[in-house]
């Protein structure tokens, strides 16, 4: 796990977004580019040490490798992150879920969790979505 056991809050929103790319298994190009632009361009990561991340990634797939690493991995989100930072880090996960073009299985039941995880209105949820999918719409 982590050296220091305990997640900032800028942590915990680089593990969503690796949680969602690694859910179907298959961490794409274009998935780990739109993180990297987030965790360098966003101001909720200005400061962030970026060398933390392979730290944060081996933690989120020892995880996710485990009978209730979701659950605990949750765990440690809600512990890290302010409540108010909730519909960021939805955002978040749904840019890198749609990054490749297209959202279907794990990676919809991933954010379907993290959803229901954080606790997020249903309105405020699809308003976000939709946002995402405007945003990563093929021509």
């Amino acid at each position: 796990m982590l050296e220091d056991a305990s997640l900032t809050a800028q942590d915990a929103l680089a593990a969503l977004m690796i949680a969602v790319s690694a859910s179907d298994e298959d961490i794409r190009t274009a998935e780990l580019v739109k993180m990297s632009n987030a965790i360098n361009n966003l101001p909720v990561f200005a400061g962030y040490d970026a060398e933390r991340l392979p730290q944060i990634s081996r933690m989120v797939f020892d995880l996710l490798e485990q009978v209730d690493g979701l659950d605990a991995l949750f765990g440690l989100i809600r512990d890290a992150l302010p409540e108010r930072l909730y519909e960021t880090a939805y955002a978040l996960s749904c840019d890198v879920a749609a990054a490749d073009g297209r959202v279907v299985g794990p990676e919809v039941r991933m954010l379907e969790e993290i959803r229901d995880e954080l606790n997020l209105d249903r309105l405020h949820a699809a308003a976000i979505e939709r946002g995402s999918r405007a945003r990563h719409m093929p021509l």
